[in-house]
């Protein structure tokens, strides 16, 4: 029989299964990559035994508790843990603090004759772990950020890193106003988690590990404050592309690769893909002004008639380039007179990724 644990690390390193008994509005709000959702209470019943409890305290609620845990409502509950606890022999369980819920929890698979170990602090103490596990790695980790004008291939070249946290994969977001990738971004505290997990893994072997140079916000995820500060700081590398060619890597990116998420749509993909596109661009309007927002709009839907029409991309490329120089790369320019990190390499998208391919192979 194996035993409750309080090894936290132990949990996340290892990516163990986790079995979250909380109630669905608590795990929209914050869980963990390897945890399934299966609650002893759902939205309903929790917010009636919540009520119950401070109406006439902990007995009370127990009581409410198990009035509404009818034959068939336990019958269904016991059935989605136990085929989890046959896919996942190795894994825990847990509800908020370790306390009522996955005890109960606990003790119903016992009466099925299913002996299954929980989480000792539950949620709270495994959240606070990763906390405390952020502020520790961001002090303790070396990090390189690898930095560089949007659309110089920053993120192609975290992928080719020895060692990396792809904080853009993280985020499902490319971090831009025209970042969207077509799947929903992680809650705020789910992206945290996962960040503080990345890191935690890198940190079990000697030497660097790579990031890349962003912003507060990749979309909807804010950067944790202490990770921010540690970007500002570190050492970077920076990647240095002509302004067409990252222009040529961003139409690549947003407008060939994004095609196929568009296939199931009820309208043309290209048609679909250039609506997508010209909302993007409205987000910014206010900063380009609405004359520069005018010309701009004009020849991006020029550019999504092309694709319609004819299959290239080739003039999206003018509008992007535009983009870059008055827009972009003026933002990222004062973002980067705020980084105090030494520069370690300096070099175009090849020149790095030999750079980076000298430090694999040194180790």
């Amino acid at each position: 029989m194996r035993q409750n644990t309080a090894d936290y690390e132990k949990l996340f390193l290892n990516d163990y299964p986790l079995l979250d008994a909380r109630a669905p509005v608590e795990f929209a709000r914050g869980a963990f990559p390897q945890a399934e959702n299966l609650p002893l209470l759902d939205d309903r019943q929790r917010e009636q035994v919540g009520t119950e409890y401070k109406r006439a305290g902990q007995q009370a609620a127990i009581a409410l508790g198990w009035r509404l845990a009818t034959p068939e409502v336990r019958a269904a509950r016991l059935a989605a843990w136990s085929d989890f606890v046959r896919r996942h022999p190795d894994g825990y369980l847990y509800c908020f603090r370790g306390g009522l819920r996955s005890r109960t929890t606990q003790q119903l698979l016992r009466d099925e004759g299913i002996d299954y170990p929980l989480v000792e602090g539950g949620y709270k103490a495994m959240r606070n772990f990763l906390l405390d596990s952020l502020d520790r790695q961001c002090a303790g980790l070396p990090l390189i950020v690898i930095a560089g004008h949007t659309g110089c291939g920053k993120t192609e070249l975290i992928h080719q890193a020895p060692r990396a946290v792809d904080l853009e994969g993280i985020a499902r977001h490319r971090g831009s106003s025209f970042g969207r990738i077509g799947q929903p971004q992680p809650a705020q505290i789910d992206f945290e988690n996962s960040v503080s997990i990345d890191l935690l893994k890198l940190s079990q072997q000697p030497g660097a590990a790579f990031i890349e140079d962003e912003s507060r916000l990749i979309g909807r995820c804010a950067l944790p404050p202490v990770l921010l500060e540690t970007i500002k700081s570190a050492p970077r590398v920076l990647v240095q592309e002509p302004v067409e060619a990252r222009a040529r890597r961003i139409v690549r990116d947003y407008v060939a690769e994004a095609l196929p998420r568009f296939a199931d749509s009820d309208r043309d993909p290209a048609e679909a893909l250039g609506e997508e596109l010209r909302g993007n661009l409205g987000k910014i309007r206010k900063r380009l002004g609405g004359l520069r927002h005018r010309q701009l709009d004009e020849q991006l839907q020029a550019a999504n008639r092309e694709l319609a029409q004819r299959g290239s991309a080739d003039a999206y490329i003018p509008v992007v380039m535009t983009l870059l120089t008055e827009y972009y790369d003026g933002t990222y320019d004062y973002l980067m007179q705020k980084r105090e990190g030494e520069l370690l390499f300096s070099g175009s998208f090849a020149e790095v990724a030999d750079w980076l391919t000298e430090m694999r192979n040194a180790k």
